[in-house]
């Protein structure tokens, strides 16, 4: 029944801050970096456009 196992595809480790990570090669590592730099930048531009939002209603109800 473990051959039927080996058939299934791996689900993916989902990354965890704080995790163990001897247990990574280095590629699964340099892969990881690729992916948390993506994301990073994702979040600063998603930063970026609700400060321009909040900055657009700050300035419309001021006046």
């Amino acid at each position: 029944m473990a051959i039927e196992d080996d058939d299934k595809p791996r689900k993916k480790v989902s990354d965890e801050i704080g995790q163990d990570l001897s247990l990574l090669s280095v590629e699964e590592l340099t892969e990881r970096v690729v992916l948390l730099n993506t994301e990073i930048a994702r979040l600063e531009e998603a930063a970026t456009k609700k400060r321009a939002s909040r900055d657009a209603a700050d300035s419309f109800f001021k006046k």
